[in-house]
């Protein structure tokens, strides 16, 4: 049976969900974890990151995510190069904010990526998020309206 397909408005746009997208957002509080497995939860928490000019942060672990299910290696070698132009390298567009040996240690290995090679600079970015960022989205403006809206429900 088909779910009636809901709407929600995160800062005035509208976007498609096949189940209502605040059902989940009282479990956002419970971890960041629930946060960014939920597409409505990482949709949220971009918006959050974006009003805190730290965007680069859940893109650079979505990129990452998304790296990590590439079977083709030809697809691979050309993701991980973007990945890396776009977040890792020096005066990058979207500059993640990493140690510099992890940066160097990405850049001595791009040559030759593997599905692990973006693991460490993932890892130091979740945690960053989780210790930073996450605290504060749940204080803010943009998730406290979405927790009333799924209390009205």
């Amino acid at each position: 049976m088909w779910k009636m397909t809901r709407r929600i408005s995160l800062s005035g746009r509208l976007c498609c969900f096949p189940k209502d997208p605040l059902e989940d957002v009282c479990a956002w509080s419970e971890s960041v974890d629930n946060v960014l497995t939920c597409k409505t939860g990482q949709l949220a928490f971009r918006e959050f990151l974006q009003s805190e000019h730290s965007e680069e942060n859940i893109l650079f672990w979505l990129a990452c995510e998304e790296y990590k299910k590439i079977k083709d290696v030809p697809e691979m070698i050309s993701s991980a190069n973007r990945i890396y132009s776009e977040f890792v390298q020096t005066e990058a567009p979207k500059q993640i904010n990493i140690d510099c040996s992890t940066r160097e240690k990405i850049t001595k290995d791009i040559s030759q990526p593997t599905l692990t090679s973006f693991d460490s600079a993932q890892k130091l970015i979740y945690c960053l998020m989780a210790r930073d960022c996450y605290p504060r989205f749940l204080k803010s403006d943009i998730y406290q309206g979405l927790l009333r809206k799924s209390d009205l429900r």
